[in-house]
């Protein structure tokens, strides 16, 4: 897998002493995330964060309420997203104290600014920039509603790990992807030398401008064996567990687990998740006290029949690694077969 050898062995200490220490048993979070800001430079079809009116574009979290947000939640991980992290005009101060920290921080960015605020940053073994890039050049760039994103990426991309940055990528496939033209991407992404692909099949947010190119559960499970499939023996390498790649095709019959990904923005903590809002609590104890967790998931939400996501699912398969090691490393031998 890609992830760095610290980040395992520090995620894994954490979920250690989470699942075997005084508070053991209870619910915990293994990444935060964090929108400071929901404005984008970017309009894409099939996002549902931007929608908001002006007026909420406008609103920012400080660097002190971020900090805020992971002390009150304690997780060794931070996705920073949006909304384009990189238009927060304090993105680096709040970067450089979750690092300060150390947290291993995400973030995600369409990585049209790199260039103009990448003298801001300094690279570290906790900080990854996760570049946005969903398809090859023309299919990427229909997605986002712009052309020449996807050129500006590549060269993002080749301009951070010239610098020394950690580098990741995350890749959302809509209907009309096929093994063939994501293994092509996964390819050239190679190529650039990033660290780790992300990669996920996209969530139908109920105010996306379009509804038509989501993959059912179904559609997305046969889609993911073909590219691993042709992924036998290419240098690619997945920001994922062994085991949420192996739920990915259907092999792992998983339950979400919503509280492992908390989200953090600037109406509070949402309930119950990244991707549903419904509603928000003023801290991190009151949203793992008065949410009810039990209502979420797939037979007993609709909005859940379909989903994937790592930031439901990647939890769920980093504790089974931690309860069954023995499981998760015959996973990760059978999946690393040429």
């Amino acid at each position: 897998m890609g992830i760095p050898l610290i980040q395992k062995v520090r995620v894994g200490a954490y979920v250690g002493k989470k699942r075997f220490g005084s508070n053991g048993n209870g619910r915990f979070s293994l990444a935060l995330m964090l929108e400071p800001l929901f404005r984008c430079n970017l309009a894409c079809i099939g996002c549902g964060k931007i929608s908001y009116p002006e007026e909420i574009l406008k609103k920012r979290m400080s660097p002190e309420e971020c900090m805020g947000a992971i002390e009150e939640c304690g997780a060794p991980v931070v996705c920073i997203a949006g909304g384009e992290p990189l238009l927060h005009p304090q993105i680096s101060e709040i970067t450089e104290g979750l690092v300060a920290r150390k947290k291993f921080v995400y973030l995600c960015t369409n990585a049209l600014l790199v260039q103009k605020r990448i003298h801001e940053f300094t690279p570290s073994p906790y900080l990854t920039f996760n570049v946005h890039l969903d398809a090859l050049k023309d299919h990427h760039d229909a997605r986002v509603g712009r052309k020449g994103v996807f050129e500006n990426a590549v060269k993002a991309i080749g301009l951070l790990v010239s610098q020394g940055f950690r580098v990741t990528t995350n890749t959302t496939l809509f209907k009309g992807e096929t093994a063939e033209s994501a293994g092509q991407l996964f390819d050239l992404l190679a190529s650039l030398q990033v660290e780790a692909m992300t990669i996920a099949s996209a969530f139908r947010y109920e105010n996306a401008p379009d509804q038509e190119h989501f993959f059912n559960r179904d559609e997305a499970i046969q889609l993911f064996r073909s590219i691993f499939l042709a992924g036998r023996g290419r240098n690619w390498r997945f920001n994922h567990s062994a085991l949420y790649l192996d739920f990915l095709e259907g092999n792992q019959n998983y339950a979400c687990t919503p509280w492992g990904n908390p989200t953090r923005n600037i109406f509070g903590w949402q309930k119950p998740c990244y991707l549903i809002d419904d509603g928000y609590e003023p801290t991190y104890r009151d949203l793992m006290k008065n949410t009810e967790w039990s209502k979420y998931g797939a037979g007993r939400d609709s909005r859940c029949t379909h989903c994937m996501l790592h930031s439901g699912f990647e939890p769920t398969a980093v504790i089974d690694s931690a309860r069954n090691p023995l499981k998760a490393l015959r996973v990760h031998l059978r999946r690393n077969r040429p």
